[in-house]
C-alpha cells in the first residue's frame, strides 16, 4: 500500500479504498470539536466542515467523508488533558496491569505510546518499572516532560520511528489509545509502528467501538477527529493489507465501549476472543445497512425529544451543562442547543477550557464551583457515557437541582 493522506473529501474508502462511499447519518456542519473560542475570537468568523457518517459496503468500514488538516485539528495549543478525566487514569491503569504480565515486561522493556498526551497512560507502565517513550505533537508534550515522561514533540512518522530506534532502540509495546481512528495518513502509521516493534513486539490500540456506537447511540462520537469507527472485521482488513495481524481482542469499557486490540507482524493466528466478539458483531447485526439506517433514525428522534425536554425545562429555571467534553459538541451543534438554552458548562478546575466558549453554539465555560455558589435548577450532563459517576460526584458536592441526560433517551433524573 502507498502512503497517502486523505484531508478533504473521501470519495474512497480509509481501508480498502473501494467506492463508493453510503451516507448513513449526515449531521449538518460543524466547526471542528476542541476549537474553543476566546473573547477576542468569539468576534471573529468561525469556520465549519461537512460531518457525514459513511459506510463502505466493501469492507464494513464506518468512517467520515471529510477529512480536515490534523495540523487544524490538534493544533499546538489542544486543549485536552488524559490526566483530568479519572475514567481514563483508571483505564490506562488497568491496561498496564494486563499487558505487563501478559507480555513479560521488565525494567528493560519499552513500552511507546503514539499520541501519549499528557503522559497518563505510560505513566501507568513506568510506575511498574519499564522504560517508557511519549510521542506527541502538541504542547502538551511540555507537561509530560515535566512529570518525568520523556516525550517527543513529533506526529508520527517512518523517518520518527527510525530516529527513534537509533536512540532507544526497538519497543516491546507500542500504544495509540483513543488516536488510531485519529490519523488520517493510516497506511505510514502501521509501517511506522513495524518499524518501532521487535519481531515480536505488540501493537495495542483502543477505539470507541463501532458495537457501542450503534447499541446505545453514541452519535456523540462522530466529530472531525474521530476519522473512522472500528469494528473488528475492518480491522482484520486492514492489517492484513499492511503485513500484520491481529492476535487478540477485548471489549473495555472505557469511554462508553472500546474495542482494544492486540497486533503483531506477520501472520498468526487470532485468540478465541476475537472469533467470539466477531460473532457478537454479526449477531447485533452492526454489518446490516438497515441495522445502521435505525441508528440514524434513533438520532434524529433523540435531537427533537432532547430539544423539546429542555425547552420545558428552561420554562422552569435555568440548565447549566457539567463538563465541556470535545464529544458533547456534536450533540451540542446537531441539536442546535445554545446558551439561550444552556446557561454555560462547567469544568474541573486547571481545565484549559475554562474562559473560553463552545465551537459553534458559543456556550460559556466557567470552574465546576459555579453549580455550587449558584445552584442551577438543571445540571445538563454533557458526558452522559460516566453519567452515574458525574451524577453522585456532584450530589456529593451538595449540589441540589435535577439531572438531564440527552442519551441514548433525553430523561430527567432527580
Amino acid at each position: 500500500m502507498t502512503f497517502e493522506k486523505f484531508v478533504g473529501p473521501v470519495m474512497k474508502c480509509q481501508i480498502c479504498s473501494s467506492a463508493p462511499l453510503q451516507t448513513i447519518l449526515a449531521l449538518g456542519h460543524h466547526p471542528l470539536p476542541s476549537s474553543y473560542l476566546t473573547e477576542e475570537q468569539m468576534h471573529q468568523g468561525e469556520v465549519s466542515y461537512p460531518l457525514n457518517f459513511v459506510r463502505c459496503d466493501a469492507c464494513g468500514l464506518l468512517q467520515l467523508d471529510h477529512i480536515v488538516d490534523p495540523k487544524l485539528v490538534f493544533p499546538p495549543e489542544y486543549p485536552y488533558q488524559t490526566g483530568l478525566t479519572n475514567m481514563l487514569v483508571r483505564n490506562f491503569q488497568s491496561l498496564a496491569e494486563t499487558v505487563i504480565p501478559m507480555f513479560g515486561l521488565n525494567e528493560k522493556s519499552l513500552v511507546i505510546d503514539i499520541g501519549s498526551n499528557d503522559g497518563t497512560l505510560l505513566k501507568a507502565f513506568m510506575e511498574r518499572g519499564t522504560r517508557v517513550l511519549g510521542i506527541e505533537p502538541t504542547n502538551v508534550s511540555k507537561l509530560a516532560n515535566e512529570r518525568g515522561i520523556e516525550t517527543i514533540k513529533e506526529y508520527i512518522s517512518v523517518d520518527v520511528a527510525r530516529k527513534i530506534v537509533e536512540s532507544h532502540g526497538k519497543a516491546d509495546v507500542v500504544t495509540a489509545a483513543n488516536v488510531f481512528a485519529h490519523i488520517n495518513n493510516l497506511t505510514e502509521v502501521i509501517e511506522s509502528i513495524k518499524e518501532l516493534l521487535t519481531d515480536d513486539g505488540v501493537f495495542i490500540s483502543e477505539s470507541q467501538y463501532l458495537l457501542d456506537i450503534l447499541e446505545k447511540l453514541e452519535f456523540d462520537t462522530i466529530y472531525h477527529e474521530h476519522l473512522r469507527f472500528y469494528s473488528l472485521k475492518p480491522l482484520q482488513r486492514l492489517f492484513e493489507l499492511t503485513g500484520m495481524s491481529i492476535v487478540d481482542a477485548e471489549h473495555i469499557p472505557a469511554a462508553g465501549g472500546s474495542i482494544r486490540v492486540y497486533a503483531k507482524k506477520g501472520q498468526h493466528a487470532s485468540s478465541t476472543r476475537v472469533a467470539e466478539l466477531i460473532a457478537a458483531e454479526e449477531a447485533a447485526g452492526i454489518n446490516d445497512t438497515s441495522a445502521l439506517k435505525r441508528f440514524a433514525e434513533r438520532a434524529i428522534k433523540t435531537k427533537r425529544d432532547l430539544l423539546a425536554l429542555l425547552l420545558e425545562c428552561k420554562t422552569k429555571g435555568r440548565i447549566a451543562a457539567v463538563g465541556a467534553p470535545v464529544r458533547a459538541n456534536t450533540l451540542l451543534n446537531f441539536a442546535h442547543v445554545d446558551a439561550s438554552l444552556l446557561d454555560y458548562c462547567g469544568e474541573k478546575g486547571g481545565s484549559p477550557k475554562i474562559g473560553m466558549f463552545t465551537p459553534g453554539m458559543h456556550i460559556p465555560v466557567v470552574d465546576e464551583k459555579e453549580f455550587f455558589e449558584n445552584q442551577p435548577e438543571f445540571a445538563f450532563v454533557n458526558s452522559w457515557h460516566i453519567g452515574d459517576e458525574l451524577i453522585k460526584k456532584l450530589k456529593d458536592l451538595g449540589y441540589k437541582g435535577r439531572f438531564i441526560v440527552p442519551l441514548p433517551e433525553p430523561r430527567l433524573v432527580e
